[in-house]
């Protein structure tokens, strides 16, 4: 029996076909990258000070010392959360006693901001930190209010999958667009943080449901050569088009209310992608409705010009390919032998591990020094190169080797930060944006490289689910932005330690660089790298002999991962991870004390 690629190959690769749904469904992407960054601007949070009532009966000396100082980054600020006891400073000033001169400010006694915050506006006019003075005793809520959003795109991303495998790609990708956009301008309506922060929960929901729906219709649709493209030039690229835009629409609205207004307006414009946009024939045939897909190949070929067989799908062929309904699929298929369940918890550290790399660098661009709206349009900027690059590694090299060469290169430079003096934050910058680099390259092969590995019946849901793993990671990550307030080199010593440790992982995968995708999980279980890791472990299994082809691997793996020459390999391996350990223990010790 033919499969897919194979029958519907008379298409072309890049037709007119091809190329609308290209960029349609990119297209549809961008809207993301307007919610998924947008709490940077959302949630940012302005230098402030304790208020002091403007009816104090104070003279112009005390109300200029009315809050303590403190020393940040070489220069005097006032403190955020402290003043001077108002109480003793109003008795001073009436006494005719000057701050400094005749009082010690040092021996003055403190209290809280009790009358409120003055929030600068040189960066933000409003955001929900400002509206609802997310400060000091209530500053866990900023964080919070970024972990409860991925909170909803973990739950998308659980729900997400299991929904378009059994009601359509096309139909939830329009049903998650409307979600994300409707509850987006709800938002504009908050009346207080927690208002706000149930809504984002929904909007993170679907943001990443039309996001990973978006690339499996569109991995499933196109070509084999062009679904690379696709799923780095096009998706994530055209993501992080609207990650730049995000900046630029920030700097010059800089109201929340009126930022969150303007970044649903494009999500409006995505309805009429309705009538453009087709199911994934894929699927239909999945489903037994191998007439709708037929109708779907024969429109594909009248807008290529290219006349089409009379009959695409052979009757005979869909005879055999009648017990594929009857099929029915759940999420514990990923774990349904040992092989599978090998390469799915593989998957789901590989995501969990690198999506807290690039959330952590991504939230933190309003602490790096500088502009904060330039500086989030360089991590934005920088994410371009980094999908060109993860597109022309894919295109000639295996999977597994470049993403693993890609992590170990960022989070080698992440842990080279701690190493730059705090004089040079320049520097600094740079190598945080070129572990970003490194890491967005890694993240967006993962798509291609995990839809590769699974069979159509539960491609999406294993997208879905290796996605939701990776929003773990991304609900932890603002948390290491968090550390950095104690000590400014930890979250990129963690960061750079776990980018490492997920790239020596990722040897481990199966390789899919120039096979056929599968299409039930039976041929999945032919994927040879639970095998290469029985190897390694020194077991057997029983279905390791069954042709020339793979009797060859297996000498081949033995030869490799046997005997003294692997021993060293190992012994060498533990040898410098201890010392790495050692290196990062020692030094985080001198950086406490």
């Amino acid at each position: 029996m033919r499969d897919y690629d194979e029958v519907t190959a008379f298409l072309g690769k890049w037709g007119p076909f091809q190329r609308l749904i290209f960029f349609l469904l990119s297209a549809s992407i961008i809207p993301n990258g307007f919610n998924g960054m947008s709490v940077v601007f959302l949630a940012g949070t302005p230098e402030h000070h304790c208020r002091v009532p403007d009816t104090a009966n104070l003279s112009s000396a005390w109300r200029n010392h009315s809050v303590p100082v403190r020393l940040q980054d070489g220069r005097e600020v006032l403190q955020s959360c402290r003043r001077y006891r108002l109480e003793k400073i109003v008795n001073f000033s009436a006494l005719g006693l000057e701050p400094g001169r005749d009082v010690d400010l040092e021996q003055l006694e403190q209290e809280g901001c009790l009358d409120g915050w003055e929030f600068s506006q040189d960066i933000y006019l409003s955001t929900i930190v400002t509206e609802w003075s997310l400060v000091c005793e209530e500053d866990w809520k900023t964080p919070l209010t970024t972990s409860l959003f991925f909170v909803g795109v973990l739950l998308g991303s659980f729900v997400s999958g299991q929904l378009s495998d059994r009601f359509g790609r096309k139909a939830i990708l329009f049903a998650t667009m409307a979600v994300q956009t409707g509850f987006s301008f709800l938002q504009i309506f908050s009346v207080n943080w927690e208002m706000f922060t149930v809504l984002f929960v929904i909007v993170g929901m679907g943001q990443i449901s039309n996001y990973v729906v978006a690339f499996i219709l569109g991995t499933e649709i196109l070509g084999k050569s062009v679904r690379i493209i696709f799923s780095t030039l096009g998706v994530c690229t055209f993501f992080a088009v609207g990650y730049m835009l995000l900046p630029l629409f920030a700097y010059f609205i800089r109201d929340w209310r009126m930022l969150l207004l303007a970044l649903t307006v494009p999500g409006v414009l995505c309805v009429p992608l309705w009538w453009f946009i087709p199911e994934s024939p894929r699927w239909l045939i999945s489903q037994r409705r191998f007439e709708e897909a037929e109708d779907i190949i024969q429109k594909a070929a009248k807008i290529n010009n290219i006349t089409a067989p009379m009959v695409v799908f052979d009757p005979v062929e869909q005879q055999e390919q009648l017990p594929l309904k009857q099929q029915k699929v759940f999420i514990l298929d990923l774990f349904r032998t040992r092989n599978i369940a090998t390469i799915t918890v593989m998957s789901l550290l590989l995501w969990m591990l690198t999506s807290v790399g690039y959330f952590a660098l991504s939230l933190n661009t309003p602490n790096l020094h500088g502009d904060p709206y330039l500086n989030c349009f360089f991590s934005a900027l920088i994410e371009v190169p980094a999908y060109i690059a993860a597109w022309l590694l894919l295109r000639t090299l295996p999977r597994r080797y470049v993403i693993a060469g890609v992590l170990f290169f960022g989070g080698s430079v992440l842990l080279l930060i701690q190493l730059v003096p705090a004089d040079y934050n320049f520097l600094s910058i740079g190598l945080a944006m070129l572990g970003k680099f490194g890491i967005t390259s890694a993240f967006a092969m993962l798509y291609v490289f995990t839809a590769e590995l699974y069979p159509t019946l539960v491609r999406n849901m294993a997208v879905g689910v290796t996605s939701m793993a990776s929003r773990v990671g991304s609900i932890i990550a603002p948390y290491f932005v968090y550390l950095g307030a104690y000590n400014r080199v930890l979250p990129y010593i963690l960061m750079g330690s776990l980018t490492v440790l997920i790239g020596i992982i990722t040897l481990f995968f199966p390789e899919s660089f120039g096979r056929t995708l599968p299409e039930t999980l039976e041929q999945m279980q032919k994927v040879k790298g639970y095998k290469k890791l029985l190897a390694i472990s020194g077991k057997k299994t029983n279905n390791s002999v069954r042709k020339p082809a793979k009797v060859m691997n297996k000498q081949f793996i033995e030869k490799n991962t046997s005997g003294p020459n692997m021993y060293m390999k190992r012994k060498y391996l533990s040898t410098l991870i201890k010392k790495i350990c050692l290196m990062q223990y020692h030094f985080l010790a001198y950086e406490i004390v």
